[in-house]
This record gives C-alpha cells, structure tokens and sequence, in this order.
C-alpha cells in the first residue's frame, strides 16, 4: 500500500512547515489528488490518520481533493475527459498523440495551523517515486 509512504511524505513536509513557523498544533492538510495519481483517497485517509498519531498533525484533518484528468490532441485542440479507464486517444480524430492536461497531481495545497491562519504550500509536489 503505497498510500502509507505518501501520507508519511506529506507528514514530513507538514511538520518541517509547523517547525519553521513555530506552530505546536496542525488541524488541517488539504490536498490535490488526480484521478490518475494511483491513490486510493480512502486508504490515503486511513494512512493518514494512523500515521499522524504522536505527531504535531495529531487529529489533523485530510481534505483530499480530486482533479479529474484532461488531456488535449496536439492535431485537432480537442479537449476532453480522460475517464477512467483513462481514454488517451482523440475522441474526435482517434490520434493517439493526447497531452495529458491534469490528473497526475499529488501535491499539498494548505496547512492550517491551529491558530487558524491558512498557509499556502512551499514545497513541490510529492513525488510518485519513493
């Protein structure tokens, strides 16, 4: 279950934020997750809650928030919904030559302190490859 290594990255990127900042207590980590990304939000959420217990994301809440994948046709600019399965070829000339537009992101969005002040992300996305 690769959900716990990408709760464990994002803890770790939450915390070292908390630790710069000063904050003592994180209540909430809002994140993008792709339709493509290969994450099961729930397993995700599962993780995540486990993974927090003994840290300063303790009863944190994950609001995980999906992008669903477009990709467009270099030929003809068609643009559409990939799906899933994911269709990757031209709904409208069948090319095979579709530039995935969204879908893949796995990055964090938000860290909300306890103190209540949103803080915007500062670190890149979490990479798949670990």
């Amino acid at each position: 279950m690769h959900e716990m290594s990408i709760a464990m990255a994002v803890i770790g990127q939450v915390e070292e934020a908390a630790r710069t900042a000063g904050a003592t207590a994180v209540s909430s980590v809002r994140l993008q997750v792709g339709e493509l990304a290969g994450v099961v939000p729930d397993a995700l959420s599962f993780c995540f809650e486990l993974a927090c217990a003994g840290t300063v994301l303790e009863g944190a809440e994950l609001v995980a928030e999906s992008v669903p994948a477009r990709a467009r046709c270099a030929p003809c600019a068609d643009e559409w919904a990939v799906g899933m399965p994911p269709q990757l070829s031209c709904p409208v000339c069948g090319r095979a030559t579709a530039e995935l537009l969204s879908g893949r992101e796995l990055q964090i969005i938000s860290v909300r302190w306890e103190d209540g002040r949103p803080h915007e992300r500062t670190r890149e996305p979490i990479s798949e490859e670990r």
